[in-house]
């Protein structure tokens, strides 16, 4: 039976009409840098060689001060549910949707950064409720990450991905949940790593996008497809991560441009949303503007681009390198994904992987860019989780 949930309080979203209108004020007043120097016309990747090219944000910043509808999202994320709850003296934010069918297993989703709870927007109803009724169903639980959106911001150091997967622990025993199902990706894909590797006693099971062997595996014995993956990951990390460096070492630096201007907010987050997409040109080319925009306006009316940020100064490099997954995990490595993991170094940490998928196309916001192949993926990942742990 379910415990009870007294210190879990219904919440709803909703800005104030000041706040918007401040928002369009500092839209209409931005100070822009000239072109970059390495203009091209569209359509072509290398467009972006420098950042998000000046015409790019010019259009996104104009749609977002004229024609953006913020309350749209804030009806969808009531309609789902929203609480909140206390948890180690921090206020913790979560979408919660119930399946109505008696067979549906309890389901937590971890985001990342740049995004939030954005990211699942568009898949929780079909989990909670499939349209098909042989796949399985999930009682669908989406926390927003500390520091992220509605969630508290810390004002202490320590709230760490160890720390983060405690706390999602003692979030689904409040909700009645003692066992359940995880998936994450990006910083959710390392916290429900964590999640199965520290706490096989309520984790039935993990699908994740995210896998990181241990350290010190050497390229022997790996195909030419995963020699690929892993330089193109090294390369990633020497020369594509300059944002997590920073992050990393001095969030609060950047924090004050992310937090004083909605303009220097979404260009750092829609960078990241145009070199992890599987896009040829933009990321509009498979997630909508407004999806985006919904991403960086949560970000920017709860004032958490400093505070979001700082998961980097908590947790960047930090997975126990000896933690090992026993419980059964589902894999999938997209392909435009920055960071992919062959399946035999997965092999060292997940020990027991009962699925394992390469899809043809997709990268690293898989639930935004391709939401039909996610969810069924998910669900058919979680399916054979699921029939493993029986």
């Amino acid at each position: 039976m379910p415990r009870p949930t007294s210190d879990v309080q219904v919440c709803e979203a909703h800005a104030t009409d000041a706040d918007l209108d401040d928002l369009r004020a500092r839209l209409a007043a931005a100070r822009l840098p000239e072109a970059e120097t390495v203009y091209r016309a569209a359509p072509g990747p290398r467009r972006w060689e420098q950042g998000v090219p000046l015409a790019d944000l010019v259009d996104v910043v104009n749609y977002w001060r004229t024609g953006y509808d913020w309350r749209s999202f804030e009806e969808r994320l009531n309609r789902i549910g929203q609480f909140r709850t206390t948890i180690d003296d921090l206020g913790i934010h979560f979408l919660h949707r119930r399946s109505a069918r008696a067979d549906a297993t309890p389901l937590i989703l971890t985001h990342g950064w740049p995004d939030s709870i954005a990211r699942f927007i568009d898949v929780v109803d079909e989990l909670a409720d499939p349209k098909d009724a042989g796949a399985p169903a999930f009682h669908v639980v989406v926390p927003s990450l500390p520091g992220f959106g509605y969630s508290d911001r810390p004002a202490t150091t320590g709230w760490g991905t160890e720390k983060i997967a405690a706390a999602w622990v003692e979030l689904m025993g409040r909700l009645g949940y003692s066992k359940f199902a995880a998936h994450g990706g990006d910083w959710g894909g390392n916290i429900t790593t964590v999640l199965g590797g520290r706490f096989p006693a309520h984790v039935l099971g993990i699908h994740t996008t995210f896998a990181e062997g241990p350290p010190g595996l050497t390229m022997d014995g790996l195909t030419a497809v995963e020699r690929k993956w892993a330089e193109e990951t090294r390369y990633f990390w020497r020369h594509r991560a300059a944002y997590a460096k920073q992050q990393a070492t001095r969030p609060q630096t950047i924090g004050y441009s992310l937090v004083d201007s909605p303009v220097g907010l979404l260009a750092w987050i829609l960078d990241k949303f145009a070199e992890w997409s599987d896009t040829e040109d933009s990321p509009f080319e498979t997630i909508s503007r407004d999806r985006i925009l919904d991403d960086v306006t949560l970000y920017w009316l709860t004032r958490t681009g400093a505070s979001a940020a700082r998961i980097y100064y908590e947790s960047h490099n930090s997975l126990d390198p000896e933690l090992r997954v026993d419980v059964p995990s589902a894999i999938t490595m997209y392909p435009r994904d920055v960071e992919k993991c062959p399946r035999a170094w997965a092999q060292e940490r997940y020990r027991q992987i009962v699925r394992w998928r390469e899809p043809e196309s997709g990268g690293h916001f898989p639930s935004l860019e391709v939401p039909e192949y996610f969810v069924k993926d998910l669900q058919e990942g979680l399916a054979a989780v699921l029939a493993a742990h029986r």
